[in-house]
């Protein structure tokens, strides 16, 4: 029960069922029909353990109308016991028409005495597992329903019109009366299913305000925009070889107003892959720099930490600025002297993986975090890196009066920070996996979001084309006229090796298969391997070969999924496209057509394709917009592919669907400001009937 997470009797009393079994009725054994299940009772005339292919046990059951067969093909002696002739039992299955008469395989039963009552009320079905037995789950849900507090703790004003009061709808959900249609209770549809799902996600966005009021009252670093043309961040913008587009300007004022606030700034910054999401990073960095903070960065990778560690050395080191460079395969001297530059405030920015936020790393004035690719770090290791800022050190930018502050619309306070809270650094979350609508009004519903949603000019749109496996010998012919053409190719595969669970092409073997077709059509042609398993200085080499345009083909595994930037490459073939995750496929795909050269890519699958592989792959070829990727993803996967780790492995919603519900979470959306300034000791106890610990994700 505890890894179900059924600690509390609220718990227990929330833990609803996933289907009803109708056990309130009995039917005459003459009236019932193939394919349907149905509940009968009488007495045994025989039972017998028959030997045909496998051993069975056979059973004869007959009321006043008719007889049945009952077919066990697993039994234990306590079936043969319960099913010995001449007992009396209830038996409810599905009936087959079978080569001699009626039958249910593998039927409920159990003894009763004639007469003996029906249930009240359907059977529910509870989510449960091997170790907890549906018959142990009912009694205690039906205990724990005596004690759960579902005293209603909201305001009548606060509960949408319709619904009926919370004990009512739970007790209901586990009790439904007989007559109840059940179609309105397994389809969610029921007033007292949408009176919890209106609980949750009320519950979801009061916490998602308590935790935007609760930041507003920590204090952080302010860092007003410097003026005149010597500032760092008009040289850098000076320096830069491209102009801004209008979308990346709009989220640097964005950025450098919740810079400029004594608050923690907790901004997500979204855009498609390659709508230059790193340069709008530097520029907040140049930021916090010229205020006399450091910044750090951090990426989940390190070939995605290295490919930002590069630009940002060739922006920012010519104007001045040191740049670490932190990662798990940095050891001994060259470590050191990254600490030392780090501890000593020389680096101005870190870039690295999660190395960043080892014990060791102490930052002399951390006043400015980013995370790149949020969604793959875990929970604690993103709050990690937030506790990397310790009270002001001696000779550092005095602490920001909370005096005159620009007050944003919507937030949850005037803006004045604790005075004696302790320094909090600034936090710029990254994602190149657009969150739909639904999403940001849940569960990203605290962080402030921006949006780059267009692309850099010159980037060519990517055709995308679905093969299937049988067609390879096509799609290694058309690699060879792009390196004719002096191109580059990417080819994806989801293994390193052969595996003896998955038979997939692995990355290996296509590496010889490639060496060795193209080696004899293209003398010279440089074939290269890349993998995770690989030292880092291997990779590193791999990766150099490639960015120079001396590497034709790199055979690679998902490691190039975010980051690798090589505007010559101008197809992508990924193996076994009907294994990866939509959003997975559109970021692999994003590595082609950074230049200004027509790009395809191609999505081999090996048939027969699941429904849902078979939507996936639609949606790649229909649209490149990431957009409406996310939003198909989100209909395909749920939320677990966005949430990634901030959810880690507790989700916020149960019962509600973010596709399905946008009309509950319209009005929760409405009804929790005005329920947290007018009732907020209702607001805390809701929050805590339904969330308990799990609002604690948030903070991240």
């Amino acid at each position: 029960m505890e890894r179900l997470g059924l600690v509390r009797d609220i718990d227990l009393a929330l833990h609803l069922p996933l289907r009803y079994e109708d056990e309130t009725q009995l039917q005459p054994i003459a009236h019932i029909r193939d394919g349907q299940t149905a509940q009968v009772e009488g007495v045994v005339r025989e039972a017998q353990v028959e030997l045909r292919s496998r051993r069975q046990l056979v059973v004869r059951l007959a009321d006043d109308s008719g007889e049945i067969t009952l077919r066990f093909l697993n039994f234990y002696p306590s079936h043969q016991k319960v099913l010995a002739s001449g007992q009396h039992v209830r038996v409810r299955g599905e009936v087959r028409g079978g080569f001699l008469g009626r039958e249910m395989v593998h039927p409920t039963f159990k003894a009763v005495e004639p007469g003996a009552p029906l249930p009240s009320a359907l059977t529910p079905v509870y989510p449960s597992s091997a170790q907890l037995p549906q018959v142990y789950l009912r009694k205690a849900i039906t205990s724990a329903l005596g004690r759960a507090p579902l005293d209603e703790v909201l305001p009548p004003a606060a509960v949408p019109p319709g619904l009926p009061p919370l004990k009512e709808a739970v007790r209901l959900l586990h009790q439904p009366p007989p007559g109840l249609p059940l179609a309105t209770l397994e389809d969610r549809s029921h007033p007292a299913w949408q009176r919890l799902k209106f609980d949750e996600l009320l519950a979801q966005q009061l916490a998602q305000a308590q935790a935007v009021a609760a930041r507003e009252r920590l204090r952080a670093p302010v860092m007003s925009a410097a003026a005149g043309p010597s500032s760092l961040h008009a040289r850098l913008q000076a320096a830069l070889t491209f102009a801004l587009t209008a979308a990346q300007a709009r989220v640097c004022a964005e950025i450098d107003a919740d810079l400029a606030r004594p608050v923690p700034m907790h901004r997500l910054l979204q855009g498609d892959v390659g709508s230059g999401k790193t340069v709008v990073a530097a520029l907040a960095a140049a930021r916090a720099i010229d205020a006399g903070w450091q910044c750090a960065l951090m990426a989940p990778t390190e070939i995605l930490a290295e490919q930002h560690f590069h630009k940002l050395v060739q922006w920012l080191q010519p104007l001045g600025v040191t740049v670490a460079w932190l990662t798990g395969s940095r050891k001994g001297k060259a470590r050191k002297a990254m600490l030392a530059q780090i501890a000593s405030g020389e680096a101005g920015l870190v870039v690295g993986t999660h190395a960043v936020i080892q014990d060791d790393v102490v930052f002399a004035r951390l006043g400015l975090a980013v995370v790149d690719e949020q969604h793959r770090f875990g929970v604690a290791q993103r709050l990690e890196l937030r506790h990397k800022l310790v009270e002001t050190p001696a000779g550092a930018p005095p602490a920001p009066q909370p005096g005159a502050v620009e007050v944003r619309p919507g937030t949850a306070s005037s803006g004045a920070a604790s005075p004696g809270a302790r320094l909090e650094p600034h936090l710029l979350t990254m994602s190149a996996t657009p969150i739909p609508r639904t999403l940001a009004m849940t569960y990203f519903a605290d962080l402030a979001v921006s949006t780059i949603d267009e692309l850099p000019p010159g980037r060519t749109p990517i055709v995308t084309k679905v093969f299937a496996d049988s067609k390879r010998e096509q799609v290694i012919a058309r690699i060879r006229d792009e390196l004719l053409q002096g191109r580059q190719v990417y080819w994806v595969c989801p293994l390193i090796e052969e595996s003896e669970s998955l038979d997939l092409q692995n990355a290996t073997e296509t590496h010889a298969q490639l060496s060795a077709v193209l080696g004899a059509a293209l003398p010279g042609c440089q074939v290269g391997l890349l993998h995770g398993r690989m030292p880092a200085a291997e990779k590193a080499a791999v990766m150099a070969e490639f960015s120079s345009g001396r590497m034709g083909v790199l055979v690679a595994t998902t490691v190039i999924e975010v980051g690798v930037d090589v505007p010559n490459a101008s197809l992508m073939v990924i193996e076994h496209a009907e294994r990866f995750g939509l959003a997975q496929l559109h970021q692999l795909r994003g590595r082609v057509g950074r230049g200004s050269t027509a790009s395809v890519c191609v999505l081999l699958y090996t048939g027969p394709l699941s429904d849902t592989g078979k939507s996936r792959l639609r949606a790649m070829a229909e649209t490149t917009d990431g957009f409406e990727i996310a939003r198909r993803d989100l209909e395909i996967r749920g939320p677990g592919e966005f949430m990634g780790a901030r959810q880690s492995g507790a989700d916020l919603l149960r019962f509600a669907d973010l596709n399905g519900d946008t009309g509950l979470l319209e009005q929760a959306r409405r009804i929790a400001p005005r329920l947290m300034a007018e009732h907020p000791a209702a607001a805390r106890a809701h929050v805590a009937r339904w969330l308990s610990t799990k609002a604690e994700y948030l903070k991240a």
